[in-house]
């Protein structure tokens, strides 16, 4: 039966493509609402710090995702199941001590879980500052936040149907706003070059440090591995070829941009919502938000399944878990619930994009 499902799993189809959009690539989807704004900050815009940041992206997605993700760690699959609690049942027979590294890849996967709802929120409404000078969103954020964790006690079979659709409106929505920048400045491609991402470490001001707002664009890469029990293999390596090509075309969007019509610099402007019409504005924002909320609840969800899966091992203390609704594999952990959502209230002034006139997001703290 096992083997059954596991051919299932690994059969491509139009559907199972489908699926594979909407519960995998909602974090590392959503990054390009924040990275280039990251790495910019109110820095002043020049060559050597577009071209390099959007080079080192490129690179960052190339090793860390492309390589180590979908060629390597996609390999070391369980009888089909991902995740690195599955890893462990692996490996754990070479010494107890493995326990360790297993510990902190699932800290970091929870630490993620309460990262990334509130700076994808925070990030696709804060588009609505464009149309509504000085608005505040932070009440806006904390409401979307408080809404999404309520209604996990009710299952969330009735929407994710939507997500596959509406993850491919997203990333059709990034190609078709990056392609039309990069049309007009096509010398943007040449930032693919590797060389500007060594001048930008080596000979930029505090370059090196910039790697923390980097790899803000590769954030959400371990649900590649963690959901290849829901998609299977071929099903994931397949749509990263088109969610790759998306995230590309808009980061190289953005950087031409920068360079030719934001100015000297940012002034706290998102060049993700600059680059859109005017007239596209709110529809493009009513995307995002979906799309954030999408990639928030992904990591929800993957964080039940993970303390469930630390329970089986000892590694969590027993909880209370329940299955809110009638679709199999999924649950609800109260505890886990209640914890992430503190957790991102008390993210949100961390944030440079809540304060009025807002600080770089190079303030952020992995910088």
């Amino acid at each position: 039966m096992k083997s059954n499902d596991l051919s299932t799993r690994q059969k491509v189809t139009a559907g199972s493509l489908l699926v594979a959009l909407g519960i995998i690539y909602g974090d590392i989807g959503t990054s390009p609402l924040y990275v280039m704004k990251a790495i910019v900050g109110d820095q002043e815009i020049t060559e050597m710090l577009v071209f390099g940041g959007v080079s080192c992206v490129f690179w960052t997605l190339v090793f860390q995702t492309t390589f180590k993700y979908i060629l390597l760690t996609l390999m070391a699959d369980n009888h089909g199941e991902g995740g690195v609690f599955s890893l462990y049942a692996l490996v754990r027979r070479y010494g107890k001590w493995l326990a360790i590294p297993t510990i902190l890849g699932a800290t970091t996967l929870l630490a993620d879980g309460i990262i990334t709802p509130p700076i994808s929120v925070a990030s696709a409404v804060e588009g609505l500052e464009t149309l509504i000078p000085a608005l505040p969103t932070v009440p806006i954020v904390v409401v979307i936040l408080s809404l999404l964790f309520f209604f996990q006690r009710f299952g969330t079979q009735k929407v994710g149907g939507a997500f596959g659709p509406i993850m491919v409106l997203w990333f059709t929505m990034l190609f078709v706003l990056g392609i039309a920048q990069i049309a007009h400045y096509p010398g943007i491609l040449r930032a693919l070059s590797p060389h500007y991402a060594v001048e930008l470490l080596l000979f930029y001001p505090k370059g090196f440090w910039l790697l923390g707002a980097v790899f803000l664009c590769t954030t959400g890469a371990e649900a590649l591995y963690s959901d290849l029990g829901h998609c299977g293999r071929r099903n994931i390596r397949l749509s990263w070829i088109f969610v790759k090509i998306c995230l590309l075309t808009i980061y190289l969007g953005q950087a031409a941009w920068m360079l030719h019509q934001a100015g000297p610099s940012l002034a706290n402007r998102n060049p993700f919502y600059q680059i859109m019409p005017d007239w596209f504005l709110i529809p493009g924002i009513v995307i995002a938000t979906a799309a954030a909320i999408i990639a928030s609840q992904a990591l929800i969800s993957g964080s039940y399944t993970l303390i469930s899966e630390a329970m089986s091992l000892n590694f969590w203390p027993r909880v209370a878990v329940r299955q809110p609704s009638e679709t199999k594999g999924q649950i609800y952990i109260p505890s886990t619930n209640l914890i992430l959502w503190v957790g991102c209230l008390m993210m949100i002034p961390l944030f440079p994009g809540f304060y009025p006139h807002g600080r770089p997001l190079t303030g952020f703290p992995l910088l």
